[in-house]
């Protein structure tokens, strides 16, 4: 591909690192295995009788943090705080493992803190070798998080984090003779994605059949099969998989085709102006927060906007009020407006970005922008309530022809944290 072009390495300053290997111990092969939180506490332990330093435990996800900080808050380590790092994390309680510090530090990670960030003055790192990793079963038509062991090279990556300021021990809770027999890269995206809006692309782009492009890594002709199968129960394909209007149509669309598919249809039943918010929101992360330690106190400001019919309507009462808000609010203020009801102005505020991108576009294609129903909030009780936008949502997620059950949620934009759940209508 790259016609023996020369490799160029340039290696950053590193310490050296001491390796532990940790699998965890059973005595009996038919006794259940040992508890994988009690396996990372008892490896917390252990890094504590070496002396001072902060560290760095990756886990899976969200819960795997949950379940692992309230363990090690029983422990009641002296003069040690426990801070979580993952993606749906408000930005202030990420901004607080960049603070100045006395005490000790237990940083409790999923895998953006593998590569996206550096956690400053690590010296352990705690590896159980898992994490949760973006897949598309073409045969079941939807996008999974499921927990799978890392590749080598992950690994390796993990084991950097401690070797930045100075020398640093790598415990890894599994064996030596695992992690040599693991992959040594993790697989590429393109094998393990919906292909559907890459195809349209590069049809919309005549870039030629994706069978024949020389990709580095090809995808399986199943994911290109099923991509084309999406593509043709959206209309955007016709039976020899070209391009119809409707497909021009979507590819104009910088969104993933099912939610461009929504927006069209929206046209025609005359709520474009809702489908275009709904699109947008699940388009981005869920900008709604719930901190570990407020639970409660979040679910009871979110359900100010929640629908008991709809989670589609849900996202326009929460559009609505931060509009309402946003025209008499200055920034600082509504800073802290969505802080105190939980909610993240940064995500909110792309939430409108890229609204206003889907209102340009469709601007710019013609298409009409009315409504033929006037949204309001908390309207009486109704089983007509939302008929439009919800047509308009399955003309997108169940075509004539398609299978029965919703097809996964487009996945967002930002790495390892999921994308908001598909409401049903």
């Amino acid at each position: 591909h790259f016609s023996d072009a020369p490799i160029i390495e340039i290696s950053g300053r590193a310490y050296p690192v001491e390796m532990r290997y940790r699998p965890p111990e059973t005595k009996d092969v038919n006794a259940d295995p040992p508890d994988p939180v009690e396996t990372v506490v008892g490896a917390v332990d252990e890094a504590r009788r070496g002396g001072p330093g902060d560290m760095l435990i990756f886990l899976a996800g969200e819960r795997e943090i949950r379940e692992t900080a309230d363990a090690l808050r029983k422990r009641q380590y002296a003069g040690t705080e426990i801070l979580p790092l993952y993606a749906r994390l408000a930005s202030e309680e990420q901004q607080r493992i960049f603070g100045p510090h006395a005490n000790q530090r237990i940083v409790l990670a999923t895998n953006v803190a593998e590569t996206s960030l550096t956690v400053p003055g690590i010296r352990y790192v705690i590896d159980p070798g898992l994490a949760r990793i973006s897949r598309y079963s073409a045969r079941n038509k939807v996008q999974r998080l499921p927990i799978e062991p890392i590749s080598r090279a992950s690994a390796d990556q993990r084991k950097g984090r401690c070797g930045r300021v100075g020398p640093g021990i790598c415990i890894r809770l599994y064996a030596e003779s695992d992690f040599n027999a693991r992959p040594e890269f993790t697989e590429p995206e393109i094998l393990r994605t919906n292909l559907a809006s890459v195809i349209l692309q590069m049809k919309s782009l005549r870039l030629g059949g994706v069978e024949e492009f020389p990709f580095m890594e090809p995808p399986d002709y199943r994911q290109i099969r099923d991509a084309y199968q999406t593509l043709h129960e959206l209309g955007a394909t016709d039976e020899n998989n070209e391009l119809t209007e409707l497909g021009n149509k979507i590819a104009r669309l910088p969104i993933d085709p099912r939610l461009g598919r929504m927006i069209l249809a929206a046209v025609d039943e005359g709520c474009l102006r809702e489908v275009t918010i709904i699109a947008a929101a699940l388009s981005v992360q869920d900008p709604r927060d719930r901190p570990m330690d407020n639970a409660e106190a979040a679910d009871a400001a979110h359900a100010t906007f929640r629908d008991e019919h709809s989670d589609f309507l849900s996202y326009l009462h929460l559009w609505q009020w931060f509009t309402q808000q946003s025209r008499q609010l200055g920034q600082s203020a509504m800073r802290r407006l969505c802080k105190s009801s939980f909610l993240s102005y940064v995500r909110l505020r792309e939430w409108h970005d890229v609204h206003q991108q889907l209102l340009a576009m469709t601007t710019d294609m013609g298409l009409v922008t009315g409504s033929k129903q006037s949204f309001r909030r908390n309207p009486a009780p109704s089983r007509h309530r939302g008929p439009a936008r919800h047509r308009a949502a399955r003309n997108a997620y169940q075509s004539p022809g398609a299978a029965t059950d919703f097809p996964a949620p487009p996945q967002s934009p930002h790495g390892s944290a999921p994308a908001p759940h598909h409401p049903h209508a």
